[in-house]
């Protein structure tokens, strides 16, 4: 029987996703992305290969847990940001949207900007949609209050301005060092829509 990593099951799946994630961030930095597989992702994190198939049935299975798993404390923050509705709505966003674009300053979330990634699902299947809908309530609250101007389709202009965040991420990824000024310009070209 193969040994576990960590005093108990649960513990010991939660340190092979984080060498999972580990070993991809690693091998992007080396490879292309096309250029990975299965063998070289578990070579890397020290699993038998069979055993990664237990994880995930093959490298797209395996990037889509992984985005969501990295996406996970991002949507809690996020959750938690909306909820403070004694704050005013524009403040809420431009910290949102700092939020977000430092997640996407993790590797393995800018996999889901690859242009056949499965890690970007649409609609509720997203690992972001969570975000999404929290967006959309705190401009709702905006407008209702009167902070934010009445944009008439709020799911369709959330849409239209999450184009702007994934303008960002995709810079981010490319550059890093243009993390200030890319968070500060979505900021603004997002509160000027809808202020």
């Amino acid at each position: 029987m193969p040994r576990i990593r960590g005093d108990s099951i649960g513990e010991h799946h939660e340190m092979v996703w984080t060498g999972l994630a580990e070993a991809i961030g690693h091998l992007l930095r080396e490879r292309d992305y096309d250029a990975i597989t299965m063998g070289h992702i578990a070579a890397r994190a020290g699993l038998a290969r069979n055993t990664l198939y237990n994880y995930a049935r093959d490298k797209n299975a395996l990037v889509l847990a992984l985005t969501q798993r990295a996406g996970r404390p991002t949507v809690e923050r996020v959750a938690a940001i909306a909820a403070r509705s004694h704050d005013p709505a524009a403040e809420r966003l431009r910290e949102i949207i700092d939020v977000v674009l430092t997640a996407f300053t993790d590797q393995t979330l800018q996999l889901m900007f690859r242009p056949d990634s499965v890690a970007a699902p649409k609609g509720s299947d997203s690992p972001f949609h969570e975000i999404v809908v929290e967006v959309e309530n705190v401009v709702r609250e905006g407008i209702e209050r009167g902070e934010l101007r009445d944009v008439g389709d709020v799911p369709l202009t959330v849409e239209l301005l999450s184009g702007i965040m994934r303008a960002g991420a995709e810079r981010i990824g490319r550059d890093p060092g243009a993390f200030t000024g890319t968070a500060r310009s979505a900021q603004e070209i997002i509160l000027a829509a809808l202020t």
